[in-house]
Parts: C-alpha cells; sequence; structure tokens
C-alpha cells in the first residue's frame, strides 16, 4: 500500500475500530508564567486573529509567546508611569502631603499606561 505525506513526513496512525487516526502530539514547552497582558492578548488573539491563534497553538509555541508579550508589556508598562511620574513631578513628598491627590494622580497615570500598553502591544 503507497504511503500518504503523512506518513512520508514521519507520521503514525493508531487503530481504532475501523478506523486509523493520525497520532498527533504537540511538542513539550516549559511553562512559564502568564498574567494579565498575556491573557488579555490571548483573548484577542482567539477573537480577532484566529488564524495567528491557531498557528501558534498547533506549533507549540502558544505559552512562551504569550509569556513574551507578557514580559514586554509589563517592562513597557513600568517604564511609562515611571517617565510620567517625572514628567508630572509625583514624588514621595507629594505622597507624605496629601495622599488623596497622589492616589488620584497614579490612577491617572496607570490608566494612560495601561492605554498606551494595550494600543502597542495587546491589541495588534
Amino acid at each position: 500500500m503507497k504511503k500518504t505525506i503523512f506518513e512520508e513526513m514521519g507520521g503514525t496512525y493508531m487503530s481504532d475500530g475501523d478506523y486509523l487516526i493520525p497520532c498527533l502530539d504537540l511538542p513539550e514547552e516549559e511553562p512559564r508564567f502568564i498574567g494579565v497582558w498575556g491573557q488579555r492578548h490571548l483573548r484577542y488573539l482567539k477573537e480577532h486573529k484566529r488564524a495567528v491563534y491557531i498557528t501558534l497553538l498547533t506549533s507549540g509555541r502558544l505559552n512562551s509567546y504569550l509569556a513574551d508579550i507578557e514580559e514586554q508589556a509589563q517592562e513597557r508598562f513600568e517604564r511609562i508611569v515611571e517617565q510620567m511620574k517625572q514628567a508630572q513631578g509625583i514624588t514621595e513628598q507629594l505622597k507624605a502631603e496629601n495622599q488623596m491627590e497622589w492616589v488620584a494622580r497614579m490612577n491617572n497615570i496607570q490608566g494612560c499606561a495601561r492605554e498606551i500598553v494595550n494600543a502597542e502591544l495587546i491589541f495588534i
């Protein structure tokens, strides 16, 4: 019997009754942490970039890809927050003198930084 393309590429089949089912295993991937940024990007891929999601999933690179996005997004977020704090003159002295204003300004900065990271890394 002639070999199929799948068999020529090293694939094997297992017998299930009268059917031959391809033995498909994803390559092993080391587990890495995926936080809120990675989860947001995963949800975006599933909803809007289905082909990219399927390609990463079937190649076994989805987890490492999302972990890389997580690291990049977190670093970018922290860098933006620090730059905006310096630009707006938010210091520990302000925190000690007027906590409510410090909290309000920090929340504003973090919200802006979150939107920037979402636009630059997550929803692309």
